[in-house]
């Protein structure tokens, strides 16, 4: 059985290998079909599907994945006529990993869209948005844009005038795009937003915008020692997070108790046979550690690492985290309890009493995993949820490894040495204190997802000084519960039991909690609270700052801040970072604080920080060309720092940092996360030194 779950590991593994290093499995092409003199056209997608991928079809409800759907974004003399039709060889089949019966196309596919011209001329801007799957994993939701504009067919009587785009129209619009994506970033680039002093309109007009945007990088990959840190998270300190969870998990109300019960039936069960019952404990613990490693497995492969970074800066999704997180802070504060429907785990123990061998303790197992979700349900879920925005692909999988490795081990090491058990400790009190401790900490973390969502979307309703003075109550309450000043009613089990005193070991916790809060008072004032930095917001969103040694971007816009760097013959520093970017929090509070970093910032450099994350919608969509050439349409201010970090510099990861000259050649070479003032220096004056030359 252990040799079939091992093997089922392997292809699950290397299925999603194969599956995160394929690109582009699905291209699509549009084009507008019409007769002459009819006032009818259609707008055709045609699709290439890679083989052992598949894309669905059309209305198949809001249950199943992403269906083909088109959007008109612009309809100006052209009206839909009817629905999206699915052209093509469909396949009915049901899906087991969306428990329905769904239908899709394999090889290719059209979906055609009739339309009604209503007017002489017509301009139309539409998108399809469709989903992909393989038999192990998702893309995210993708789109292909079609624009379109020009005369009627049926006012100006040309035959056949478009009904499909011929050769040389094909070349001539493939010749002209990267000009023409290049003249929508300019004529964008006025209208964007800047935090610096308004830049003179002369000196915005003066900007050579072909070689601002003209891509660097082969120069930066010729610089020699430049290349600084990744900014994913490893997948050793993810592990390492899994492991503590579990830990933390391992010493709840659900498990402790569960333990030396669970060890004594297999030493019970086999008493003629001490070997045997040390063995199907040990069985027991690597049964635990496959379930969890397959529950981050399907996370991995249903949503992907693509969909899930994005979601990461999504204002839907970070605050039904927040929400959730909230949700199982109360339950673990005992205003209700969380728990799965008991019949699945009585249907599961009966099988496991039903069957012998492997299998069943297989099935015990997984009923471990059922009866102890009240507990470690909110801890899976938080850590689940942390690893999959990491921005690592295997996050999921390698944190529930470790998850599941902390609370297996207790099985397997009160099997081999059974005497262990009398000297442990036994279950009580303080398991009902950790869980309280657990609920102020996910509270905490909620307030970090709301904040996620405020900074993406510009509301800020949390900035800097709401976000610490939401700390400041969560963890100075949080210290007077430990010292024993603060009861919640799961606390007290009897009369009298009010007026027990904290165990030393809660006290010093308390203290700790309590120093923690008044440290991040002076925080509200403009203090830098460098422990909290990853976590809170950026310090620009403060209202009320005394911290005059701030190292602050003068411009968020590209183009204002290149023209004021011409203006004031300076070298360009580019920050490409994101409001949820952890790391690139924990780089401006450890490394650009530093004096002497802090002083070639401001005095020397042209600061620019461009957010990849930012959910604010351009003041008109712009249309641009991928290196690979197909199109694309930005639509968020987000949406072009993106592409202009890839486009230029060909780097997706934050933070990313760069050296430029007022044209937008490259001085240096790239610097991402490292927590490395002195490397950091370098980089700085390497680019100061080559500017000067």
């Amino acid at each position: 059985m252990m040799k079939k779950i091992a093997t089922l590991l392997t292809m699950v593994t290397v299925a999603m290998l194969a599956a995160a290093q394929m690109a582009n499995p699905v291209t699509f092409t549009s084009q507008l079909r019409t007769t002459n003199g009819s006032s009818e056209g259609e707008i055709v997608f045609t699709g290439k599907i890679d083989k052992g991928w598949h894309v669905y079809s059309t209305n198949l409800g809001d249950a199943g994945p992403t269906e083909a759907a088109i959007t008109f974004h612009k309809k100006d003399g052209v009206e839909p006529v009817g629905k999206l039709k699915p052209v093509g060889k469909e396949i009915s089949q049901f899906d087991e990993m969306f428990g329905a019966k769904l239908r899709y196309f394999e090889n290719n596919v059209q979906f055609v869209q009739k339309v009604k011209f209503t007017k002489p001329n017509y301009v139309i801007d539409a998108d399809l948005e469709y989903g992909a799957c393989n038999d192990q994993s998702c893309l995210p939701p993708s789109s292909v844009s079609f624009k379109k504009a020009g005369k009627s067919p049926a006012v100006d009587g040309e035959a056949d005038k478009n009904k499909y785009e011929d050769d040389k129209a094909a070349t001539e619009a493939a010749a002209k795009a990267k000009a023409d994506s290049l003249a929508a970033l300019a004529a964008a680039a006025a209208d964007s937003a800047a935090m610096g002093a308004p830049v003179d309109s002369a000196a915005l007009a003066a900007l050579d915008h072909d070689s601002l945007w003209k891509p660097v990088v082969g120069d930066i990959q010729a610089i020699d020692g430049t290349a600084g840190g990744s900014s994913s998270r490893s997948l050793w300190w993810i592990f390492l997070m899994g492991l503590l969870g579990g830990l933390v998990a391992l010493f709840t109300p659900c498990v402790w108790p569960i333990i030396p019960m669970t060890v004594s039936f297999f030493l019970k069960r086999a008493k003629d046979n001490k070997k045997k019952g040390i063995k199907d404990a040990v069985t027991y613990g690597i049964s635990i550690v496959v379930i969890y490693l397959l529950l981050g497995l399907i996370v991995t492969a249903i949503f992907g690492p693509s969909a899930l970074n994005a979601l990461s800066t999504n204002a839907v999704f970070n605050i039904f985290l927040c929400l959730l997180l909230v949700v199982f802070a109360l339950s673990f504060f005992g205003m209700f309890e969380i728990k799965l429907p008991s019949k699945w785990s009585n249907a599961v123990d009966n099988k496991a009493s039903t069957t012998s061998g492997l299998l069943s303790i297989f099935l015990m197992a997984f009923t471990l995993v059922l009866v102890s979700f009240s507990c470690t349900g909110p801890i899976i879920g938080f850590l689940l949820v942390d690893f999959a925005t990491s921005g690592n692909f295997w996050g999921p999988a390698i944190g529930m490894l470790g998850f599941a490795l902390a609370l297996a081990l207790p099985f397997t090491l009160f099997a081999l040495f059974p005497s262990w058990l009398k000297s442990a400790p036994k279950s009580g009190g303080w398991m009902n204190i950790l869980k309280v401790t657990l609920g102020f900490i996910e509270l905490a973390f909620a307030c970090k997802f709301f904040s996620v969502a405020d900074l993406a979307y510009g509301w800020h309703l949390m900035d800097r000084e709401v976000f610490l003075c939401l700390w400041i109550a969560i963890f100075g309450l949080l210290g007077l519960y430990l010292i024993g000043k603060l009861k919640f009613q799961s606390d007290i089990v009897m009369p009298g039991d009010e007026t027990k005193p904290m165990p030393v070991i809660c006290i010093m916790g308390g203290l700790i909690s309590i120093a923690f809060a008044i440290y991040m008072i002076p925080g509200l004032w403009g203090a830098p609270c460098k422990a909290v930095s990853a976590f809170s917001p950026p310090m620009n969103t403060q209202d009320f700052n005394l911290n005059t040694k701030e190292v602050r971007a003068a411009y968020t816009d590209y183009e204002q801040g290149m023209a004021a760097a011409a203006a004031g013959g300076k070298p360009v520093f580019l920050d490409f970072t994101g409001f949820g970017c952890v790391n690139c929090r924990k780089m401006e509070a450890a490394v650009w604080t530093d004096p002497t970093v802090a002083d070639k910032l401001n005095k020397d450099y042209v600061l620019i920080s461009l957010f990849v994350d930012d959910k604010r919608p351009l003041p008109e969509p712009i249309e641009v060309t991928e290196e690979n050439g197909e199109k694309r349409t930005l639509r968020t201010i987000g949406d072009k720092w993106s592409y202009l970090q890839r486009y230029k510099f060909g780097s997706n990861t934050q933070p990313f940092y760069v050296c430029v000259d007022p044209q937008g050649n490259a001085l240096s070479g790239s610097f991402s996360y490292k927590e490395d003032v002195p490397a950091f220096l370098d980089f700085l004056d390497g680019g100061l030194d080559k500017f000067r030359q």
